[in-house]
């Protein structure tokens, strides 16, 4: 069994899809993940904002509606045949319809609740599967189609971030999709689930590849493909360095922490179902299928890699908090991380001296004035905290692999061949696992820094 997860842009990427699809049928079930065309889902939050803003007029909302309507028929015309296509515009008529509705119900009260963002941004794919589904039934594939929820993707009611319910999602696709498999190509929608009420929620970022391992967990099956515009998971971003190669087998967690720390084919979460179950992640490349990609997995055999990857996360900001009245004083860092928490600001790195006179840590760039005036109201008049400085300019440096594991030596030579790239260190922090060594560098010396540890542990 076989077990797919894709992402579409257009014409071109959907028939390419429907070529593997039957390329890989003989022998194999098949559940295909799809998710909205190319820049659907971005449209859509925009306008579902400004019409919740009073920016947008109803006029312009049945304009909006039309160009995303007609942009879908001109791709079902591209790519369905024959009398497959006159059920799939019907669909998409009804979705748009439904769709012009919404936004005009969000107009009218003024509020864009996350329950409605939901659901306007479930559109995409909704509008994306049917298509799916029509060229494969033009190609003489049997297939049906499924929003998450349809499928039995259960979540809990949190609309924008949700995350699964396993127990009831796994009882609800295995007799929802399963029974269905031995003949029938099932399409599912990426992003979208529902709560015990069956409202419609979203997974988040990355929420297609995380439905694939979702479903792909919950019918055991042989493998999840997740299918991208590059072969596989690569040794480092090759816009950064030339020499960067795909990564041929690698554990899972290698992978989320590369995920974690700027590698864009998958997202950690994604990873995470399928890994609970031991079920092997692939990623593939929609434009070159012949290549075998990257496959992820528990344990891997026993390799002399010390170092599998190295990432690069950008447009990052190190903030830190200092003062001598800081010594001593418990709980000063659990009210700093506090204040960002209820501000959601997320932290992706932390770093403190056995001085106690001062704490560090990364946050995204975007997050950077409200961290900031969250620390300095949360301390004011207290005479804890002196100083909050902050370097928006600045990148992190992942140096990701198993190996690193009991080696020696490993962070001597990390930070040797950073020097003598002439970069400087901002601030360093190592995780127990030892999976991963990750410093903070200027971020016009993050491409000197990348080059050197690829050199130094990769290009060997």
């Amino acid at each position: 069994m076989k077990f797919g997860g894709t992402s579409l842009g257009d014409g071109q990427r959907i028939s390419n899809v429907c070529k593997i699809i039957e390329s890989n049928r003989a022998g194999n079930e098949i559940v295909v993940v799809v998710s909205a065309l190319s820049g659907v889902t971005d449209l859509l939050v925009d306008t579902a904002k400004k019409v919740s803003l009073g920016e947008v007029s109803e006029e312009e909302i049945k304009d909006f509606i039309g160009e995303l309507l007609e942009r879908h028929r001109t791709i079902a015309k591209e790519v369905i045949d024959g009398e497959e296509l006159e059920p799939v515009m019907i669909e998409l008529e009804m979705a748009s319809v439904e769709l012009e509705k919404v936004l005009i119900g969000i107009g009218y009260v003024g509020e864009l609740t996350p329950r409605s963002h939901a659901y306007v941004i479930s559109f995409g794919e909704r509008m994306s599967a049917p298509i799916v589904c029509g060229a494969l039934k033009s190609r003489g594939i049997k297939s049906a189609w499924f929003t998450g929820v349809e499928a039995g993707i259960i979540t809990d009611s949190n609309f924008e971030r949700a995350t699964p319910l396993m127990e009831h999602t796994v009882k609800g696709v295995r007799e929802k999709i399963q029974p269905l498999l031995k003949d029938t190509v099932a399409v599912v929608t990426g992003f979208i689930a529902g709560d015990l009420e069956g409202r419609i929620t979203t997974l988040g970022r990355g929420g297609s590849d995380y439905t694939a391992s979702i479903l792909g967990a919950a019918i055991d099956a042989d493998e999840v493909w997740i299918w991208t515009d590059v072969d596989g998971i690569m040794t480092t971003d090759p816009r950064l360095v030339k020499e960067a190669k795909t990564i041929p087998v690698i554990s899972y967690i290698e992978a989320m922490e590369l995920a974690f720390f700027g590698a864009k084919v998958l997202h950690p979460k994604s990873i995470e179902p399928a890994m609970e179950r031991g079920v092997p992640v692939r990623v593939k490349n929609t434009f070159n299928p012949a290549h075998s990609g990257t496959l992820i997995v528990n344990e891997q055999e026993k390799t002399e890699e010390v170092v599998k990857a190295v990432s690069v996360m950008e447009k990052v900001a190190l903030v830190t908090i200092s003062g001598v009245g800081m010594i001593g004083v418990p709980g000063v860092a659990a009210k700093s991380f506090t204040a960002l928490a209820e501000e959601g600001v997320n932290i992706l790195m932390i770093s403190q001296g056995s001085s106690e006179v001062n704490i560090s840590f990364v946050i995204e760039r975007r997050d950077l004035k409200k961290a900031v005036s969250s620390i300095e109201e949360r301390f004011k008049h207290t005479g804890v905290v002196r100083k909050v400085e902050y370097n928006k300019d600045v990148a992190i440096i992942a140096v990701i692999g198993a190996g690193m594991k009991g080696t020696k030596g490993v962070a001597a030579r990390v930070f040797t061949a950073v020097a003598k790239a002439g970069v400087n260190v901002l601030m360093i922090a190592q995780g127990s696992s030892e999976v991963n060594i990750s410093f903070v560098v200027s971020e016009k010396d993050s491409k000197k820094a990348a080059q050197a540890l690829h050199r130094e542990f990769i290009e060997q």
